[in-house]
């Protein structure tokens, strides 16, 4: 077993596998694997082979939240630190550089991020999760916002972003109670995108994260997720403007070409992002 606490696997297939690894500990939160976190990310963002990034966790669980010995030492010497501090960036941010911060950065990554939820996903664990492009579980994922059980608050920005993602009302639901729920009703109200069966789980991701690897634009995949992103803020007059004019410089790409291109020819798109 190695003793990295987060594992970097590059596919031939453009997906990179970033796993959480502190499997004794449900892959709980502390700062070095945060740390460990962004330099793999980082990697995969260098990288123009690496299309995808899968995020995931080692053993039976995604990630349980942030270590209990760091919340005990907070508690008992009454700290009052904040731990979301703006990151330094090495690659491009995708015209999202206010998106910053120890997880929020994810929506400036110039790439998709996959979490991959494998089983329990609570806290801060979770937040990670809601930061990440798209969100997929196992059927036998369990999952728990926490906060209101530890005396705490909706951290790292969750009050912004979940209610982004499922509603109000179900943010509600979820954050006051701090209830446990699986991976149907996740799917249910929109906080996965989808459940696979736990038993070829990892196997279903990895065909889902391959296919939009090799199969779809890095151009188009890239500028979307910058306009999605940018749209929360914006107003309609706004971004219809500025979608107008991304769709007419993709008229001029590489990508657009051979994508009508193969598909007259009936044969796999050869994309280069270009």
């Amino acid at each position: 077993m190695s003793n990295e606490v987060v594992l970097y696997d590059k596919k031939d297939s453009g997906v990179a596998l970033i796993s959480l690894n502190r499997p004794d500990r449900l892959n709980a939160i502390t700062g070095e694997l945060t740390a460990r976190l962004k330099e793999k990310i980082d990697d995969a963002c260098k990288d123009d082979d690496v299309k995808v990034i899968v995020l995931t966790g080692s053993g039976r669980g995604f990630s349980a939240g942030a270590d209990m010995d760091s919340l005990s030492d907070i508690s008992a010497n009454n700290k009052e630190e904040n731990p979301d501090q703006p990151e330094d960036r090495n690659y491009e941010t995708n015209g999202l550089s206010e998106w910053e911060g120890t997880y929020s950065y994810f929506p400036s990554v110039p790439k998709p991020i996959i979490a991959a939820i494998n089983g329990p996903a609570a806290g801060v664990g979770l937040i990670m999760s809601l930061y990440c492009d798209m969100r997929v579980a196992s059927e036998d994922a369990v999952f728990s916002t926490a906060f209101s059980k530890r005396g705490l608050i909706a951290e790292w920005g969750v009050g912004w972003i979940l209610p982004r993602i499922i509603g109000v009302a179900h943010t509600m639901d979820i954050m006051m109670t701090a209830r446990k729920f699986d991976a149907k009703e996740a799917e249910r109200i929109g906080l996965v995108n989808r459940c696979f069966p736990a038993e070829s789980f990892m196997e279903d991701v990895m065909t889902y994260a391959e296919d939009i690897a090799q199969n779809v634009s890095p151009r188009s995949v890239q500028i979307m997720k910058r306009q999605i992103y940018t749209a929360l803020g914006e107003d309609i007059k706004t971004n219809l403007k500025s979608s107008m004019e991304e769709m007419v410089k993709s008229f001029g790409s590489e990508d657009f070409k051979e994508g009508v291109k193969h598909f007259i020819e009936k044969r796999p798109a050869k994309f280069t992002g270009k």
